[in-house]
């Protein structure tokens, strides 16, 4: 009888702690084919995982039409930190802090990327950012010194080849040498970020634009009129030597057959830090309204783990935010080259100011390469000004 009773309580627990949970996510081909067997998993531990296919730019104003009235997903993988302010905003999504009890295999960079006023507000999947990518044929060892790149690229440039290109007036593709200078979009205090201290005008930014300027007009290594698709064609053509850019270039050069590495931009000369890039990361987040949380929570651990974003990487390439994750992936360089930037990065500001930043910010670091030395004071003061305009 005992027994009996025994084998009806745990079948009960059973019964409780199993939960039906729905998860809208954007996936595709491969990645989404990962996400179901996830979902599989999942399910043989006694829940049910319903997947819904959302377009990816309507995810973040559906859950906000549909959260509060009880509607829509428990779980949603994944989105990325531009969005993650304003859903927290906007008190749709769940603080994860006390779900995810170690943060030890996250890569910094991705869990700052995923914290909103000092709270975790998803689980970081993936990141991306820019890294210099070289030709080993004509750069056979990656220069670790400002001086070292400088020698190479210059010795790359003449005869209708370049020794390095990048487009000198793309803000986001340029802010690790901003950020190496002293230079920043908003004062980060804790995982919170300041709003009113804007740091793209002060005097780290200012040098920042000079070298920018630099690139171009002293060392003459940057021509007018490159942009990303330019400098990409002239590497995939043998006629560059090294150039910055992100993993989505990547299998256009595996197809053009190039001997490439990967590796983090040296140094400038003159700067006060390291070469940090901006950081896109994206991640699984929970409904603040949703009636089975503890599962939801579980799923997204799940799915975030070392062998779960390993099998992710398989499936889609994209480049884990697991640590242990990256040193089974160490042999492939586009893993081992990018999670070095990554680690290296800054997290692009996640709240909702940031919508401010991009226009104006982006036509001073366009007009402070148009011409040698301009007043790179009068131009970024001008920006920030505009900014702080814009941010209400």
């Amino acid at each position: 009888m005992k027994k009996a009773l025994t084998i009806l309580s745990l079948a009960l627990l059973g019964n409780a702690s199993a939960a039906n949970i729905t998860v809208w996510t954007h996936f595709g081909g491969a990645e989404l084919d990962w996400l179901k067997q996830q979902a599989a998993t999942f399910d043989k531990k006694g829940n049910k995982v319903s997947i819904v296919s959302v377009p990816f730019d309507q995810i973040p104003d559906k859950l906000i039409q549909s959260a509060p009235k009880g509607q829509g997903p428990d779980v949603i993988v994944t989105l990325p930190q531009d969005r993650l302010g304003q859903l927290a905003a906007a008190g749709v999504i769940e603080p994860m802090d006390k779900y995810v009890t170690s943060k030890t295999d996250f890569d910094k960079t991705g869990l700052n990327a995923m914290t909103y006023q000092g709270k975790l507000f998803a689980i970081p999947m993936f990141a991306e950012s820019v890294a210099l990518v070289y030709n080993k044929k004509l750069v056979p060892t990656a220069p670790k010194t400002w001086a070292e790149f400088l020698k190479v690229a210059q010795a790359n440039t003449g005869n209708g080849k370049f020794g390095f290109l990048t487009d000198l007036s793309n803000a986001y593709q340029n802010y690790g040498v901003i950020s190496a200078f002293g230079g920043y979009v908003f004062k980060n205090t804790g995982g919170t970020l300041n709003t009113k201290d804007i740091g793209l005008a002060n005097a780290g930014a200012d040098k920042a634009s000079g070298f920018l300027n630099d690139l171009r007009y002293k060392y003459n290594l940057v021509p007018e009129g490159v942009s990303g698709d330019v400098a990409k064609g002239a590497f995939n053509d043998g006629r560059l030597a090294m150039y910055l850019t992100g993993p989505w270039d990547m299998g256009d050069i595996k197809k053009a057959g190039i001997d490439y590495g990967i590796t983090t931009f040296p140094t400038p000369p003159g700067a006060t830090g390291k070469w940090s890039p901006f950081v896109g990361v994206q991640g699984t987040m929970i409904n603040a309204y949703s009636k089975n949380k503890v599962a939801a929570a579980n799923f997204a651990k799940q799915i975030s783990s070392s062998d779960a974003q390993l099998a992710f990487n398989k499936a889609g390439g994209r480049i884990p935010v697991s640590l242990s994750a990256r040193t089974k992936l160490k042999n492939d360089p586009v893993v081992a080259g990018f999670g070095k930037a990554i680690s290296a990065g800054t997290a692009m500001p996640n709240v909702p100011a940031m919508g401010a930043v991009w226009a104006p910010w982006s036509a001073a670091i366009a007009q402070s390469v148009q011409k040698a030395n301009p007043d790179y004071t009068q131009i970024l003061d001008k920006a920030v000004q505009e900014i702080s305009g814009n941010i209400k």
